[in-house]
């Protein structure tokens, strides 16, 4: 697949966070770019703020007439979301009429494989440590292109253009849904967590493990490849490392302690020690994901003086233990846990950041299947908080599965202080209490209610405040 004549890219399900980052891309570089979504959100807002024609009915006629002309097929580019339903009209039209129809892996694929490619893997922590890499490199003045499964703080995007064209180096979230990163072969990869997840699509653990080994096997032999301490694959072709935070590995940070609410270690790895890093994210687990970018950076010729930089300088993902409220009467953070434990680690961050805080925790489960599959793993890291409010399930691409609710789910939770909420009801929920450290949980359209909840405690705890000042 070449793009040279490529003129109009159509994006089916653009609004995706992967998919925006590529209608961005193909924008930038001189095409003409349209698409479909289901849902506005903020995303699609943007994008068509950037004169990129966005549509939310799944309708032919809804098509902008330049992406559909049959005598300019060779110059038309379809792209979709395996999360696309296959009765889907648009794309159905595309592909009974011969387009050119792709999934946004293999266009992912494609423009990874014309430069250098820097790849992150893992059921979770590929985000933060992807755009932890992305910044590190942009920060040493590196030519960096960066495809990222979240909006990155410092630049506000999922994405980051390179300069030029010349000695690009790709920055890569690889994402194992639909084994979508079996169509990179990179330079250099990190695997972060081998957790079971998308069951419905792997069916076992043990085959999704045999899909990360195939990625594995696909990084370059005189590349690197660096896997969290613990994850066991057969040997590569590629140099393996290990990396860990508070033990001992190839990568490792040590000396771990928080000051002035900034995580500080000493970063050790073969050529070395780093000391007195400073990164502003909570959590180990985050040191732990600091650890494989610099690992990852450190490959490409990455220097000392830019890693501290770069970590002292690094704003986060939004939607990453994202603190959107804080004042000293209440703390309220999003977070996009949606597995057990990226729950357990988002909760446990929070309750050694606000240690002898009350935590609370608003939690939307995401798909039925994933519900079911891990319904005590859900229910075991739910407990950890000190409140638990629960959403109905997020369907996604789902069906309803008999039996399969969060009235279910919550009879699992081994903790009394639990309530069930619909969605409508959280923010008077929210404004009859006091919450301390309130976090809400969910990759659904639980982020819907975060700026809602945002100007409801910023509205809330002024008043207070005020009223408190004329006492």
């Amino acid at each position: 697949m070449k793009f040279e004549n490529i003129t109009h890219v159509y994006f089916i399900g653009i609004g995706g966070i992967g998919m925006s980052a590529l209608a961005r891309y193909f924008k930038a570089i001189g095409k003409q770019v349209a698409g479909y979504d289901k849902t506005q959100t903020a995303l699609t807002e943007e994008l068509k703020g950037e004169n990129i024609d966005v549509h939310f009915n799944d309708d032919v006629q809804a098509i902008p007439l330049a992406f559909m002309e049959a005598n300019r097929k060779s110059n038309i580019l379809v792209v979709y979301t395996p999360a696309i339903p296959k009765d889907h009209s648009e794309l159905n039209f595309f592909s009974q009429q011969e387009f050119t129809v792709v999934k946004r892996s293999q266009v992912l694929g494609v423009i990874t494989s014309m430069h250098k490619t820097l790849a992150v893997a893992g059921t979770h922590g590929k985000t933060t440590t992807s755009s932890i890499l992305a910044h590190i490199l942009k920060t040493a003045n590196i030519n960096v292109a960066a495809f990222l499964g979240g909006i990155a703080r410092n630049y506000n995007s999922n994405i980051i253009l390179p300069v030029s064209e010349h000695e690009v180096i790709n920055v890569v979230e690889a994402d194992e849904f639909d084994r979508s990163f079996l169509t990179l072969f990179p330079f250099a990869a990190a695997i972060t967590s081998m957790d079971a997840d998308h069951l419905d699509i792997y069916g076992s653990g043990e085959e999704l493990k045999k899909t990360y080994q195939q990625f594995a096997s696909q990084v370059d032999e005189k590349g690197l490849l660096v896997l969290r301490n613990g994850l066991q694959l057969q040997p590569v072709k590629a140099l393996t490392k290990f990396y860990a935070a508070d033990s001992q590995a190839d990568y490792f940070a040590d000396k771990i302690s928080i000051r002035n609410h900034r995580y500080c270690f000493n970063f050790h790895s073969p050529d070395g020690i780093i000391e007195d890093l400073s990164l502003g994210l909570p959590g180990r687990h985050n040191v732990e994901n600091a650890v494989a970018a610099i690992a990852l950076a450190m490959k490409v010729g990455v220097k000392e003086e830019s890693v501290r930089m770069a970590l002292q300088s690094y704003k986060g993902v939004k939607r990453r233990f994202d603190i959107r409220f804080s004042d000293a009467n209440c703390t309220f953070i999003d977070d996009y846990a949606h597995h057990p434990e990226e729950l357990r680690a988002a909760i446990m961050s929070a309750h050694e950041l606000f240690e002898g805080k009350k935590i609370t925790g608003i939690f939307q489960p995401h798909l039925f299947s994933r519900t079911r599959d891990f319904a005590d793993e859900f229910a075991a890291s739910l407990a950890l908080l000190d409140e638990i409010i629960l959403l109905d399930i997020y369907p996604a691409r789902e069906l309803p599965l008999e039996g399969i609710t969060s009235s279910w789910l919550m009879n699992k939770i081994k903790n009394a202080n639990k309530i069930f909420l619909n969605k409508t009801d959280v923010l008077d929920y929210i404004n009859k209490r006091e919450p301390e450290v309130l976090i809400t949980l969910g990759a659904g359209d639980i982020d819907t209610l975060v700026t809602p909840i945002q100007q409801l405690l910023e509205k809330k705890y002024s008043v207070h405040e005020f009223k408190n000042h004329k006492q």
